[in-house]
């Protein structure tokens, strides 16, 4: 427990984090994994090169600074954190290395000494942290095994189907190596795949959503090919069907939440992937109420899975679309040339008591979040994922 006067030595470090927090966890990556070069096939190396992942880490530790008398105010984050870690089947001797060097790495950017009151009240607070998390990740990999045929840690599937779906991203179907049965997972929930990837000469792990309704027999993931991405291009170029992939088991926080609510789904890009999850969840338990489903794309040839959306449409007869595209289309019509814009739209495509989904790009999910606020959703009504930079343990 902290003392008032760890307290205030930990937030006495808030200006220098504001201003240094980057620089800090930049070193700290850089340092724990030359220590410890068997954590780079657990985080993600293309966050490392592009300093993404240590810019999480920064805003969290900060936000952890800010907020340490009122760890409720992060309850979400924490809920992201836990379901990240789960995906990546950390254990709790990480924390302990993690712990190491981002001490060692507050002492040598910050010029402190290890046996000072300040170092000592950060081990402290992240002693704390680490304890909440490894709780919480306890109860859920409990609970992964409590469920039929359910797994914890790598697990070997098979490609049994390798479909295009557009110009940028492919969907894998997956089957479990073993002849197992699957565990169910809520509609929006995610996977982490791992897989060699030869550029780096180790295996890299990356979370992607389950793109369709559950079965107990076939996962299926889809993939955007992104410039340079380690994983998505190994996945794209490398990987054929026949061919092996590991998964952890599904998790995730954003799912769907009542089958028996009216629904909107608003997504750009590969954001679409847990919205068709989500609509063929609702397609196959033949739902009622009525259904909207928005989406925006740059051009037609990344426009993906048109069939299945089309094919909702037609088993859903209450699903409005509104689709939009930067360009025009001669094969495809769309509703919009241009970006969705929610003010344009009507109460019967954006119902007032519906819950919001809404998955895409950050700039996207902003503009679409404070739209629907000033319609007059509530916070609670609208839930997000972002496709972002992933583990920060």
């Amino acid at each position: 427990m902290l003392s008032a006067q760890q307290i205030e030595l930990v937030q006495g470090t808030i200006p220098a984090l504001r201003e240094n927090g980057t620089a800090l966890t930049t070193y700290f990556y850089q340092r724990m994994l030359k220590n410890s070069p068997e954590l780079k096939e657990v985080f993600n190396m293309g966050h490392q090169r592009s300093g993404g992942q240590a810019k999480a880490l920064a805003d969290a530790v900060l936000a952890y600074a800010e907020n340490i008398q009122k760890l409720e105010v992060l309850g979400d984050a924490v809920k992201h954190i836990v379901s990240k870690h789960v995906s990546l089947n950390i254990q709790p001797a990480q924390y302990d290395i993690v712990g190491e060097n981002l001490l060692h790495s507050i002492s040598e950017v910050l010029s402190i000494s290890m046996e000072s009151d300040l170092i000592s009240a950060w081990a402290t607070a992240y002693q704390q942290l680490a304890n909440l998390l490894i709780a919480a990740e306890k109860e859920v990999y409990a609970e992964n095994l409590s469920q039929t045929d359910g797994w914890n840690g790598w697990k070997d599937f098979i490609v049994v189907r390798k479909e295009k779906e557009s110009d940028n991203i492919t969907s894998f179907y997956l089957s479990a190596a073993d002849g197992s049965s699957l565990p169910k997972y809520n509609a929006g929930q995610f996977v982490s795949v791992r897989v060699d990837v030869p550029e780096l000469g180790f295996k890299q792990p990356r979370q992607y959503t389950l793109s369709d309704s559950a079965n107990d027999q076939v996962y299926r993931i889809s993939v955007k090919r992104e410039d340079g991405g380690y994983v998505s291009t190994t996945l794209h170029k490398n990987i054929k069907e026949g061919d092996h992939l590991e998964l952890t088991s599904p998790t995730g926080n954003f799912f769907l939440q009542d089958q028996e609510k009216e629904n909107v789904f608003i997504s750009a890009g590969v954001g679409i992937t847990p919205m068709i999850s989500m609509l063929m969840t609702l397609k196959e338990h033949d739902a009622k109420m009525p259904i909207t489903f928005i989406h925006a794309c740059k051009n037609e040839q990344v426009f993906a899975m048109r069939q299945q959306l089309n094919d909702a449409k037609t088993a859903l007869p209450q699903l409005k679309t509104f689709l939009a595209c930067e360009t025009p289309s001669d094969k495809i019509t769309f509703d919009k040339i241009g970006r969705v814009d929610l003010s344009e739209l009507d109460n019967t495509l954006l119902p007032e008591n519906a819950d919001y989904y809404i998955c895409g790009p950050l700039a996207f999910m902003k503009a679409q979040h404070h739209a629907l606020i000033e319609r007059g959703i509530s916070q609670e009504q609208i839930h997000m994922e972002l496709f972002n930079t992933g583990n920060i343990v």
